[in-house]
């Protein structure tokens, strides 16, 4: 009798084990996927309780917290404050004990942006929102046709083969349409949507907004932004994020880690699907997707395609003296307040003032980053050249 029940326990859990490697697509590993559970308005256990009813969900992953010790069964990467526990996390990333990251508050370089995943409240639909946070591109209309292909990207890589996409009805839209077109034309292939309205085409109403007419939802990021805040939390007042999957991975052209950003409103809802949304990227690879589809788009002419969108310098040569950069420090410390079409002219003006400096996207807009122990110097910089008021970046 004993060795029966032995052999039916080896068994089931022989069995759990190619179920769990069927579902992840991984024979041999299982899906690691890190939360970082400083942070949040609602606190540390609103993220661990998370945490929890995701790994309840499915059996295909893990849940490593990244965080302060609590009462959790769940594993936990011990750290004590914000910027240690982003420093772990990336190393995490990096030495692949993770595979992926929700976290919240977290500066991306620019060229890459984030792209949310909704619940429409009219049919129910899931749309994606490309972009959320993050910059593509300084250039507005460069940034929306990068935003579009980071969310063909999202889709695909959570099991949409051919995303439908629209363009919702924003300043540059038009232009934005005729850059997608043309990428089309080349050999690039995107699936345009028709509005749900009578006159069709694939630049997007409000109505198609709220029913979720697309797979993906183009226009740039800070309006992405607010749509996110509305669509997670039009049921609580605001202060509570409900609803969707949170602000989405940072995607760009030579990015290389799995990062999803959560707001500190986010509840536990949202942040349990986060970890969801998270898994399901792994699970369709996509770090590989993104190189596959930049390389498709570029050999549909994109670099030229974007080319033409930025209209030329009338600066002299003169004026475009290259500046090089001080030796590069660890830059924890940063600066809001900056127009984005300022931005890199404000790092090259902290390099020439002996300052070291990187630009960034925070939640709430574009920072540069400098060394904590020179912040105050360099806000003093900027604003004697008119770059800022003197704001420090406070999410």
């Amino acid at each position: 009798m004993t060795d029966n029940k032995v052999i039916k326990q080896t068994i089931g859990k022989v069995i759990n084990e190619i179920a769990d490697a069927i579902e992840t697509g991984d024979f041999g590993k299982k899906i690691k996927i890190g939360l970082t559970t400083l942070g949040s308005e609602h606190g540390v256990e609103n993220l661990v309780k998370a945490a929890e009813i995701a790994t309840k969900k499915s059996s295909g992953y893990e849940v490593v917290l990244i965080g302060p010790k609590t009462k959790s069964t769940l594993k936990t990467v011990e750290v004590n404050s914000e910027e240690e526990m982003h420093k772990v996390m990336e190393d995490l990333l990096d030495t692949k004990e993770i595979d992926a990251c929700v976290t919240l508050h977290y500066n991306f370089p620019i060229g890459v942006s984030t792209v949310g995943k909704v619940i429409t409240p009219a049919k129910g639909e899931e749309m994606f929102i490309a972009t959320t946070t993050g910059t593509s591109s300084p250039h507005r209309t460069q940034a929306m046709v990068k935003n579009a292909l980071n969310g063909i990207i999202a889709a695909k890589a959570t099991g949409i083969k051919e995303p439908t996409v629209g363009i919702l009805n924003v300043d540059g839209a038009r232009q934005v349409e005729m850059a997608l077109k043309e990428l089309d034309k080349n050999g690039y292939k995107i699936n345009f949507t028709e509005s749900m309205r009578a006159d069709g085409g694939c630049v997007m109403r409000g109505n198609d907004l709220l029913a979720g007419t697309p797979d993906v939802m183009v226009q740039d990021t800070l309006t992405g932004n607010i749509f996110m805040k509305i669509f997670s939390s039009y049921t609580t007042g605001g202060d509570y994020e409900s609803v969707g999957y949170g602000y989405g991975p940072g995607i760009g052209d030579g990015y290389d880690r799995v990062v999803l950003i959560l707001s500190r409103a986010s509840g536990i809802p949202v942040i349990a699907n986060a970890i969801e949304y998270a898994a399901d990227l792994v699970r369709g690879n996509l770090k590989e997707l993104t190189k596959q589809e930049f390389k498709a788009a570029k050999a549909a002419k994109l670099e030229e395609i974007l080319k033409s969108l930025v209209k030329e310098s009338k600066g002299s040569a003169s004026e475009e003296k290259e500046i090089i950069a001080p030796p590069k420090e660890v830059v924890t410390g940063s600066i809001a307040g900056i127009d984005i079409l300022d931005l890199e002219d404000a790092v090259k003006t902290l390099w020439k003032n002996n300052i070291y400096a990187e630009s960034g996207m925070g939640c709430t807009g574009p920072v540069v980053m400098v060394s904590e122990s020179k912040l105050d110097k360099a806000i003093k910089v900027l604003q004697k050249e008119g770059f800022v008021a003197g704001e420090k970046s406070d999410c």
